[in-house]
C-alpha cells in the first residue's frame, strides 16, 4: 500500500549513475562542437531534411512520452479519483522533466537558437508551429508551478515564506491542473498539424486529415502506460512496493484509450483507403505494420486480460510495447514516411546525432534520480530487508 511521500533514502552515486555521467559527457561534448562548428559539423541534417532525430525523437516522442503528467493529473484532480495519488508526483515529475528537455532539444536542432525567444514577441497566429511553441512554453511553467508545492513541503519548516506559498497556491491549483491539462490537448493534437502542409511528402499510410485527432489520442492513451513504465522501473531499481494496486486499475482505463486509438487508426486506413500500400513491402510498409502490430493490437489484446493487469512483468511488457508504438509512430510520421521532393539518399541520424539524444535522456534519468532523492515525490514503501 501507498503511504506519504518521502525523498528516497538511498545511496545516490551507484553504477547505473556513472553510466548515465559518461553519456551526459560525451552528449556534452557533441553538443559544444554543435554549437562551435555549426549544426552540420555533427549531424546530417540538411535543407532537404531540415529535421531528423532530434525532432522526431526529442521533441515529437519526447512531448508525447510526457503526457502521463496530465492525464494522471486529470484522474486525480480533475476527475477526483484519489486513489490514484501516488503515481501522480512521478508522473509531474516525469513530464516537467520530459518537457524541459524538449526545450533542450529544440536549442540544439534550430538553426538559430539564440532567436528561440521570438515567438513571444512576434506573434503569427496563422501558424500552427506558434501555436505549439507557446502552448509548450506556458505548460513547461504550469508544470513547474504543479510542482512547488512539492519543493514547499520539503522546505517550508527552513523558510517560512515557503509556508506561506504552499498555502496560497493551494487556493489556486486547480486553476493550473485544469490550463495543464488543455495545453496539453492543444499542442499534442497540433503537432500532428504540422505535418498537414506537407501532404504531397508524407507517406499516404500516415498522412490524414485526422492526424492532429490521432496523435492527441495516441499521447492520452500512452500516458498510463507510460505512468506504468517508470513506476516499475523505479520501484524495481529501488527495491520498492510495486504499487500494483494503483498501476492495474490504471492499465484496465488504457484498455478503452488504446482501443479508440486503435479503431480510428485502422478506420482511418480503410476509409482513405491506404492500406493498399501495406503490401508494398518496403521500409515504409514494414515500419507501419510494426507500429500497429507490435504497439497497438498485441499490446491492446493482452491488456484485455485480467491476468496479464495483474501480473508486475506481463504489464510492464504491455507498456513498454505500447511506450515502442508510440515512439515508433512519432519516428514514422516525421522521419521513415517524410520524403521531400529532389531527395536522391535517405537520411540518417549522424553518430553525433545520436549520442546527444542519448546524453539528452541521460541528463533527464540523471535529474529524475537526483530530485526523488531530496524531495518527497515517491509514496512507495521500501521492501522490508531489501528483497
Amino acid at each position: 500500500m501507498s503511504h506519504k511521500p518521502y525523498p528516497l533514502q538511498k545511496p545516490f552515486f551507484t553504477p547505473g549513475v556513472y553510466v548515465m555521467l559518461v553519456f551526459m559527457v560525451t552528449g556534452g561534448v557533441f553538443v559544444l562542437a554543435r554549437f562551435i562548428a555549426g549544426i552540420g559539423y555533427v549531424s546530417n541534417l540538411t535543407h532537404l531534411y531540415p529535421w531528423g532525430l532530434w525532432i522526431g525523437i526529442d521533441v515529437a516522442s519526447g512531448v508525447a512520452l510526457a503526457a502521463g503528467g496530465f492525464t494522471t493529473a486529470a484522474l486525480a484532480h480533475i476527475l477526483g479519483r484519489h486513489h490514484y495519488e501516488p503515481v501522480v508526483r512521478p508522473a509531474l515529475l516525469t513530464a516537467a522533466l520530459g518537457y524541459t528537455f524538449v526545450v533542450l532539444g529544440l536549442l540544439v536542432d534550430i538553426g538559430r537558437s539564440w532567436a528561440i525567444w521570438k515567438p513571444m514577441l512576434y506573434w503569427n497566429p496563422n501558424s500552427v508551429l506558434f501555436e505549439v511553441a507557446m502552448c509548450v512554453m506556458i505548460y513547461l511553467n504550469v508544470l513547474y508551478i504543479e510542482f512547488i508545492p512539492i519543493v514547499t513541503e520539503q522546505f517550508k519548516n527552513k523558510f517560512n515564506i515557503l509556508g506561506v506559498l504552499e498555502k496560497n497556491l493551494d487556493n489556486v491549483m486547480w486553476v493550473f491542473v485544469i490550463a495543464g491539462v488543455v495545453l496539453s490537448c492543444m499542442h499534442q493534437s497540433s503537432l500532428g498539424s504540422l505535418m498537414l502542409i506537407a501532404p504531397t511528402k508524407v507517406h499516404p499510410l500516415w498522412y490524414t486529415p485526422i492526424l492532429p485527432l490521432l496523435f492527441l489520442l495516441s499521447a492520452i492513451s500512452v500516458g498510463y502506460p507510460m505512468v506504468i513504465f517508470e513506476t516499475t522501473v523505479i520501484t524495481t531499481s529501488m527495491k520498492l512496493d510495486s504499487e500494483m494496486d494503483c498501476l492495474s486499475p490504471l492499465s484496465k482505463i488504457s484498455i478503452y484509450l488504446l482501443g479508440l486509438y486503435m479503431i480510428l487508426k485502422i478506420g482511418d486506413l480503410i476509409v482513405r483507403g491506404a492500406y493498399v500500400y501495406l503490401l508494398d513491402f518496403n521500409a515504409q510498409s514494414n515500419a507501419f505494420l510494426c507500429e500497429i502490430l507490435l504497439g497497438v493490437i498485441i499490446p491492446w489484446m493482452m491488456l484485455c486480460f485480467e491476468k496479464v493487469r495483474q501480473s508486475r512483468k506481463a504489464l510492464f511488457f504491455a507498456s513498454c510495447l505500447i511506450i515502442f508504438g508510440v515512439l515508433l509512430n512519432r519516428i514514422n510520421v516525421f522521419i521513415v514516411g517524410f520524403k521531400p521532393h529532389y531527395s536522391t539518399t535517405p537520411y540518417f541520424p549522424s553518430i553525433g546525432e545520436i549520442l546527444v539524444t542519448c546524453g539528452l535522456i541521460a541528463t533527464l534519468m540523471f535529474i529524475y534520480r537526483l530530485v526523488v532523492t531530496w524531495l518527497p515525490v515517491l509514496s512507495a514503501k521500501e521492501i522490508e530487508g531489501g528483497a
